[in-house]
């Protein structure tokens, strides 16, 4: 709701006129830029995961629910994750459904395209220099998830990167593992160096961050997030842009993915053919009206009513449109020669006194 300066004024009454306008502009600023966390991951302990929603609603405005799978693809692609969820989520936060899928060996996943029509979000998470490069170059995914925990035995190259991003894929970088420790400060360790590796590698460029908590102590807010990464050496406006734009670039470019033609077109309102039942009726009714005058029958009338709106409604061929042009300036032709006939005819009587004259005279004369 837009405040003018008097509610301004009586929201504010210990403040100047021109602080009000100040401070309210920075309240709709916040209100308008909306917070994304593409990684929650979706499990069995319900209470939990109603927690962790609880939470980030209060800081985001659209969470995905993630479902993982390793290995070969399954039978059975669909979303295990319930829609609608078995409980209430919280007002105001739009739920998203992904997978992520481990990608060991890429040459054996050759159903993806019928993966990823059964989620919102198709995430790609390669374990090796190989499979990090086809994902990079020619496999279509919507981001690519690094498990950054972890140690890797090859190193991020920028000219690999570049390639993904030129390609409007995203890099992801999931906090969660390193704010809970539980294996003696190694993953966390892991998560610093990789992620500023991969920031290095990126150039800041192309960063999306989440939190893959599996429990709500592990989730941050965005501000808080926005620390973190200035750590790793992101900036500032990257980092709000990691769980800002770059995160709503993903979502979107996703939803283009599924709905248009190739990720380019997208028909949002192809128009609609008027209703002519209305017509029809009208059409009829007088119709038969005028026709119980003239003696015709009711069948007879309403088929030359069908007749005449099925013209008007259907289209023009072709052939049919040459035809009519040919018809029309055959009847221009004619029409031009029986107008050069009446002008000859109404130009003879003009000559016709000078001829009678010639012959009259020399009689006259004689």
């Amino acid at each position: 709701m837009k405040l003018g300066p008097l509610s301004c004024l009586d929201r504010f009454p210990e403040c100047e006129e021109e602080d009000v306008r100040i401070s309210v502009g920075v309240e709709w600023m916040r209100w308008e830029r909306m917070y994304y966390d593409l990684n929650v991951p979706w499990s069995a302990d319900q209470l939990e995961i109603q927690r962790i929603l609880a939470f980030l609603a209060e800081h985001y405005n659209v969470v995905a629910l993630n479902h993982t799978i390793s290995g070969k693809l399954p039978t059975d692609v669909s979303c295990p994750i319930p829609n609608p969820l078995p409980f209430t989520p919280p007002a105001g936060l739009r739920l998203l459904r992904r997978c992520t899928l481990v990608l060991t060996d890429p040459s054996q996943n050759h159903r993806l395209s019928t993966l990823a029509s059964n989620y919102d979000l198709l995430a790609l998470r390669p374990t090796t220099e190989k499979a990090l490069l086809q994902a990079c170059q020619s496999i279509e995914g919507d981001l690519i998830s690094l498990d950054l925990s972890t140690r890797f035995p090859f190193h991020f190259k920028q000219k690999t990167l570049s390639i993904a991003i030129q390609r409007g894929i995203k890099f992801e970088i999931c906090y969660g593992s390193g704010v809970l420790v539980s294996d003696g400060g190694m993953a966390r360790r892991n998560l610093i160096s990789n992620a500023t590796q991969l920031i290095r590698a990126t150039r800041g460029r192309g960063i999306v961050i989440s939190s893959e908590a599996k429990k709500a102590l592990a989730c941050r807010g965005p501000e808080d997030v926005v620390n973190l990464a200035a750590i790793w050496g992101l900036g500032q406006e990257r980092g709000r842009e990691a769980v800002g734009r770059e995160a709503k670039a993903v979502a979107v470019q996703a939803e283009m993915r599924r709905r248009s033609f190739k990720g380019v077109i997208d028909v949002v309102y192809g128009g609609e053919r008027p209703q002519r039942g209305a017509e029809v009726v009208g059409k009829a009714g007088n119709a038969v009206a005028e026709g119980k005058g003239k003696g015709k029958r009711k069948a007879e009338v309403l088929e030359g009513v069908v007749s005449e709106v099925v013209d008007e409604v259907k289209p023009i061929s072709k052939r049919e449109q040459k035809r009519r042009a040919k018809k029309a300036r055959i009847e221009g032709d004619k029409n031009e020669g029986v107008g050069a006939e009446k002008a000859a005819i109404v130009s003879k009587p003009n000559k016709l006194p000078d001829r009678i004259n010639s012959t009259i005279i020399p009689n006259e004369a004689g």
